[in-house]
C-alpha cells in the first residue's frame, strides 16, 4: 500500500528533475520563507517561497499551485530541486509554491476543478482565478527584490492551476506554461468520451473527502485489492456499483462520479477551455504524444486560445509520456520503443529556459527564438518546427475499412465485418499482467498483436507503404455499425506495422521482437450513447445501421516506406475502461448483473478514417 500511495503522489505531482549536485544547490543559493497569504473572502493559503541569496539583482517571480501539497515543509526544510528545470533554478528565479484553497496547510474548502465565476461580485465571490491573483498580488507588493514579473507553471493537476491563472487578469503575469494540463473531466483523466477509465480508479481518494485541519500529512487512503491482477480483480468485481464497500459516502469525489455519469452541468462547468477568451500573457502548452492521462488538455487548451486569442501562444510536443520532460533520463523510453537520448534535457535547455527567460528577464524584448509549433516526429524519432499546429501544409485523406484492408478506394457494394463483444471476456488493453496504482503508461506505445490475434478485434491494414507517410495533426473515425444490443463502447486504434526485417532493441526489451511490431500510435474510445450528444445519451436500435463518430487526439508521425498502417476497432478495452453492458441503463455506475449480454457488432464497409496528412 506504501507503494501505491507513493506512485500514485508522483504520479499526479509535479515530477523532480534529475540533475548534477542537486542535494545542496537549493540551500547553498536559495533561502526559504513559509507564508500564509490571506485571501479576499479571509480564507489564508500556505505558500512557500525560495529567494535567491544573491540580492543584488531583483527576479522574476515563478510561481506553481498544486492540490498535491508543497512540501516538505518547516522553514529549515528544503526541496532538493526547485523551479521547472535545473538550467532554471540556476538562472535564478524566485520559486513560489502554494497549496491550493482546502488542501494539505491552506484554509478553505477544497473543490475538484472549481468552476469559473465569470462575473465576480463581492468578497465571497472566489475561485482559483481570484486566489492566483490575490496570491500575485501579494508576492510582487511583499517579496524583496522582484522584478514585477511573474509567471506560472505545473504539470498535470498543477497544470489547471496554471491555465487556471490566465484567467486572473494580473498585469503582473506575463508568462504561463500548461503541461499535461487538465482541462476537462468528461474527456481527460477520469473519463474519455464519456466513458470512464477505471484504471483511475484507485486514486480517486486523492480527490475525495476533505481535510478537517490543515495538515502535512495525507488524510486519505488507497484502498487495498488483495491481488496483483488488475484484470482479474475488476472483472470479479463486476458493477462498478460493487466498488462501493471500498469507498462508501465520505469519498465525495467517488459519490459525484456515480451521480454525474453524464455530460452535465456538473461537468460543464469544471470545463475551463470554454473561458479561454481575449488572453494576455504569453503561453507555452507543453505536452506528450504518448501521455496516457492528459492529451485531450494541452492539445485543446493551445487550439482554443490560438483560436480566441491574440497573445503569443505556443505548443511543444514530445515523445514523452506523463510528464518525462521534467526528468533528464539519458534515454527516452516508453514501453518498448527508444525515441532517442537526451530529448527532455534540449527541452528544458533549449525551449522551456528560453521562453520564461524572453518574457521574465527580458520583458519580452529582442529575439524570440521560438516557433509556434516545436513538435516531435514520433516515427522518424526527431524535432520539427511550423509555423502553425496542425501545419498548413497537410490535407485530409480518407483510408477506407473494407473487407481487412485499409484503402483509399471506396467500393460501392455496402458489406460488412462483424465480431462477438462478450463483457466476461473482455479485451486486454496490454498483456501485463500487474496491478497497476496509477493509469498505466507503457501501454500506449505497446505491441498490439495480442490484440490482433482475438476474434473480437478486427483488423484493416494497408499494403507495404512504397512512400513514407507522414500523419501531422487530427484522426476522426467515421463508423458506420450496427449492434445486437442497446449499447456498445466503439475503440479504433491507430497502429505502425513495422517490416520483418525491424533490428532489435536488446537493451530495452530482450524478450521482445521487434520484427512486425505492431506500434500503438494513437488510441480512442467512444462510449457509443453519446455518439450524438455527451449530455443526453440515448440506446442504440438494435441492428440499425448507425454512424459513429470518434475524434482521435493529433499525432505527428511518420509511418516509413517499408511499414503498414493498420487500423484495429474493438468494443472492450480492460481495466482501462469500464465495462459497458451492451444493453441500454440509465446509468452504467447502477448496471445490474443481468444487464451485461454479450452482443455481436457490426463494421460496414463504407467506415473511414480521416487523416490529417503532411504534405
Amino acid at each position: 500500500m506504501k507503494k501505491l500511495l507513493t506512485i500514485s503522489v508522483l504520479f499526479f505531482s509535479v515530477f523532480i528533475f534529475a540533475q548534477s549536485n542537486a542535494s545542496t544547490y537549493v540551500a547553498d543559493n536559495y533561502t526559504k520563507k513559509e507564508v500564509h497569504i490571506k485571501m479576499r473572502d479571509g480564507v489564508e493559503l500556505f505558500t512557500a517561497i525560495y529567494s535567491p541569496k544573491d540580492v543584488t539583482k531583483k527576479y522574476p517571480i515563478i510561481m506553481q499551485r498544486t492540490p498535491y501539497n508543497s512540501g516538505p515543509y518547516g522553514e529549515g526544510q528544503l526541496k532538493r530541486s526547485i523551479s521547472p528545470s535545473e538550467t532554471m533554478m540556476k538562472e535564478g528565479y524566485i520559486v513560489v509554491y502554494q497549496d491550493v484553497r482546502g488542501r494539505y496547510m491552506s484554509d478553505g474548502l477544497y473543490d475538484n476543478m472549481r468552476a469559473f465565476v465569470p462575473n465576480k461580485k463581492g468578497k465571497t465571490a472566489i475561485d482559483e482565478a481570484s486566489d492566483t491573483y490575490d496570491t500575485i498580488d501579494w508576492l510582487v507588493k511583499n517579496v524583496s527584490n522582484n522584478n514585477g514579473n511573474v509567471g506560472t507553471w505545473g504539470i498535470s493537476y498543477p497544470g489547471f492551476y496554471a491555465t487556471y491563472s490566465l484567467l486572473s487578469n494580473h498585469p503582473a503575469l506575463k508568462a504561463v506554461s500548461p503541461q499535461a494540463c487538465i482541462s476537462d473531466f468528461f474527456f481527460d483523466d477520469f473519463h474519455h468520451n464519456g466513458a470512464y477509465l477505471l484504471s483511475y480508479w484507485k486514486v480517486t481518494p486523492l480527490f475525495g473527502p476533505q481535510k478537517t485541519k490543515r495538515t502535512t500529512d495525507s488524510w486519505f487512503k488507497f484502498p487495498e485489492i488483495g491481488t496483483n491482477d488488475d484484470y482479474q480483480f475488476f472483472l470479479d468485481a463486476g458493477s462498478l456499483s460493487n466498488l462501493d464497500k471500498f469507498y462508501g459516502k465520505d469519498n465525495e469525489f467517488w459519490q459525484q462520479l456515480k451521480e454525474h455519469s453524464s455530460y452535465d452541468d456538473f461537468w460543464q462547468k469544471r470545463g475551463i477551455l470554454q473561458h479561454l477568451k481575449d488572453i494576455k500573457p504569453a503561453v507555452m502548452t507543453v505536452g506528450g504524444w504518448f501521455d496516457a492521462e492528459d492529451l485531450y488538455g494541452p492539445l485543446n487548451t493551445y487550439s482554443t486560445i490560438e483560436k480566441n486569442s491574440k497573445n503569443y501562444n505556443t505548443i511543444v510536443m514530445g515523445p514523452w509520456s506523463h510528464g518525462d520532460w521534467a526528468r533528464n533520463s539519458p534515454k527516452q523510453v516508453i514501453g518498448n520503443i527508444n525515441f532517442g537520448d537526451s530529448i527532455s534535457g534540449f527541452y528544458q535547455k533549449n525551449i522551456e529556459a528560453n521562453f520564461f527567460r524572453h518574457f521574465l528577464k527580458n520583458n519580452g524584448k529582442g529575439e524570440n527564438k521560438l516557433p509556434e509549433a516545436y513538435v516531435f516526429d514520433s516515427g522518424i524519432k526527431d524535432w520539427k518546427t511550423f509555423d502553425a499546429w496542425p501545419p498548413k501544409n497537410t490535407v485530409k485523406q480518407d483510408f477506407f475499412l473494407q473487407e481487412n484492408k485499409l484503402t483509399t478506394m471506396a467500393k460501392r457494394n455496402i458489406a460488412f465485418e462483424e465480431f462477438v463483444s462478450d463483457p466476461k471476456k473482455p479485451v486486454p488493453y496490454s498483456e501485463d499482467i500487474k496491478q497497476q496504482g496509477m493509469t498505466p503508461r507503457k501501454y500506449m506505445t505497446d505491441d498490439q498483436r495480442f490484440a490482433a490475434r482475438r476474434p473480437d478485434v478486427v483488423v484493416f491494414e494497408t499494403e507495404v507503404l512504397t512512400d513514407d507517410t507522414t500523419l501531422a495533426g487530427a484522426i476522426l473515425a467515421k463508423l458506420q455499425v450496427a449492434t445486437t444490443g442497446t449499447d456498445a463502447d466503439w475503440i479504433v486504434k491507430v497502429i505502425d506495422v513495422f517490416p520483418n526485417d525491424e533490428p532489435e532493441t536488446k537493451e530495452i526489451a530482450p524478450y521482445l521482437k521487434m520484427s512486425n511490431y505492431h506500434m500503438m500510435v494513437r488510441s480512442e474510445v467512444m462510449r457509443g450513447r453519446f455518439r450524438n450528444s455527451f449530455s443526453k445519451p440515448e440506446p442504440f436500435v438494435a441492428n440499425e445501421k448507425t454512424a459513429v463518430n470518434i475524434k482521435l487526439q493529433d499525432v505527428f508521425h511518420t509511418f516509413k516506406k517499408g511499414h503498414k498502417i493498420q487500423i484495429q476497432v474493438q468494443s472492450t478495452w480492460f481495466p482501462l475502461i469500464d465495462l459497458n453492458p451492451q444493453t441500454f441503463v440509465d446509468n452504467i455506475f447502477y448496471a445490474k448483473p443481468e444487464d451485461f449480454q454479450k452482443q455481436t457488432h457490426r463494421i460496414y464497409n463504407d467506415s473511414k478514417i480521416e487523416f490529417t496528412v503532411l504534405k
